[in-house]
């Protein structure tokens, strides 16, 4: 069986991965992802939906929707 194409890695050189992962852990550190992973914890997740965070706050939709960009697809993003 074949593994998900999100999980294989990258092939970037040394510096090229170096630099990837110090721009992901900034990002992943910003006030607004810190804000968001907090409510994600207060909210608490569940495996039949995804927690979809506008600009009004936190909605739970689902898994479907949500990661098929609300029926537009995801090839055009």
């Amino acid at each position: 069986m074949k593994s998900s194409p999100i999980r294989l890695k990258q092939k970037l050189s040394p510096k090229a991965a170096a630099a990837k992962k110090k721009r992901d852990i900034e990002y992943a550190k910003s006030p607004a992802r810190k804000r968001k992973k907090a409510e994600n914890q207060r909210i608490g997740q569940r495996s039949d939906s995804d927690l979809h965070h506008t600009g009004s706050g936190v909605i739970r939709v689902s898994i479907k929707n949500n990661r098929g960009n609300f029926g537009r697809g995801t090839k055009k993003e």
